[in-house]
């Protein structure tokens, strides 16, 4: 009898499970399959993805040390914060002179480490060169114009301002509670043309505010079609060639030769995150160089004031995160550029986790590195 009810049960899991694997593979969907392997995106995923590499092909700038690096301590609060969300690298640099710089878990000032969405504020930098230069003659341009795929239908109707301010009014939905999603596919899949040249408009562009990363997609798509070069050598040639980065940086492919994964999936250190804060601290110019204009670091700080769920929007501008007088990059895991011009500022966090809870749109732990850094120097 129970040998009977075992191969029954055995009869079962092996029917349920061939008929999910024919449901994968008929649905396009086997990107669930390194989902369910990884179970969780993680700082430490370079070398699950294929990948390419950001040189510094000009001149290396280490940072100035503060004779004082690290001599005011950590309040009790601030220590507890970062080590309760796994904080792997904090960096505060004030007047471009590192003040404090702490790392754990055996990373250090050379460490590879995922952006995740501080990525998009890259986007933004590099799409700003490209209209600085000419390769795109106005934000307000179609991204038909650039990419053919988006030259019909409604699709024509969405503007390049209308994707930076993420408010293309895409299908493109931002989820991260199933692994059967947009974001998911595109973080584990293999084809990211495929996805977003699959999404239709679904609301007037330009009108709401909507966070999506298949906004800065569509930017990817846009930069290489206009640039005609990858977003990794425009990247390599015109931004961290520009800023003194010590080290090389990855960005993460869907599959190899393909796109970068533009929305995510920058990884660098926490000293040449710091790079991107000081060169829109000093309004996109580096020594003597402009690298990106300085109109368009002010439009990318300045909250654009689109309305979501009713309430104008005073907290996002191009790709950028904005609060009060300071701006900053995010990434789901706490990622965090904090640039605080008041103060001449610069904070970097980087960690495997962040506070769930938000005030008016910002996580309560970056709040937390803002106003606390300021008294360590």
């Amino acid at each position: 009898m129970k040998k009977n009810l075992a191969k029954r049960i055995l009869y079962i899991t092996l029917t349920v499970l061939l008929l999910a694997n024919v449901a994968i593979w008929v649905t396009d969907t086997t990107y669930i399959y390194k989902a369910l392997l990884y179970q969780q995106p993680n700082i430490d995923d370079l070398d699950i993805f294929p990948y390419t590499t950001i040189e510094n092909k000009g001149k290396k700038e280490p940072w100035n040390i503060s004779s004082k690096k690290n001599a005011v301590k950590l309040s009790d609060t601030l220590r507890h914060t970062l080590e309760k969300y796994e904080t792997v690298a904090f960096l505060v640099i004030k007047k471009d002179s590192i003040v404090y710089e702490e790392y754990w878990d055996n990373y250090d000032q050379n460490s590879f480490s995922n952006s995740f969405s501080m990525a998009k504020s890259i986007i933004s930098i590099l799409v700003g060169i490209a209209v600085d230069e000419g390769k795109i003659s106005s934000v307000n341009d179609p991204v038909g114009k650039y990419v053919p795929e988006f030259n019909k239908g409604e699709l024509a109707t969405v503007k390049i301002v209308d994707v930076l301010r993420m408010a293309s009014g895409l299908s493109f939905k931002e989820s991260y509670s199933s692994p059967f999603n947009q974001t998911t596919d595109a973080y584990y899949g293999s084809d990211l043309r495929k996805l977003i040249f699959s999404l239709h408009v679904q609301e007037k562009p330009g009108t709401l505010f909507n966070y999506r990363s298949g906004d800065t997609q569509v930017l990817e798509i846009l930069l290489k079609a206009a640039t005609g070069k990858s977003v990794t050598e425009y990247a390599s040639e015109k931004l961290w060639s520009k800023i003194g980065a010590e080290n090389i940086a990855h960005w993460s492919l869907d599959h190899v030769g393909g796109d970068e994964k533009a929305y995510c999936c920058f990884y660098s250190n926490a000293r040449d995150f710091a790079r991107i804060g000081k060169l829109y601290m000093q309004n996109g110019r580096w020594d003597s160089t402009q690298v990106v204009s300085a109109d368009w670091v002010h439009k990318s700080t300045t909250a654009h004031g689109l309305p979501e769920n009713g309430v104008n929007t005073t907290q996002y501008g191009y790709q950028w995160w904005v609060y009060n007088d300071a701006f900053y990059c995010r990434g789901i895991l706490g990622q965090y550029i904090i640039v605080d011009p008041k103060n001449e500022m610069i904070v970097v966090r980087l960690g495997k986790n962040r506070d769930k809870e938000k005030i008016d749109n910002h996580p309560k732990d970056f709040l937390l590195y803002l106003s606390e850094s300021s008294h360590l120097f």
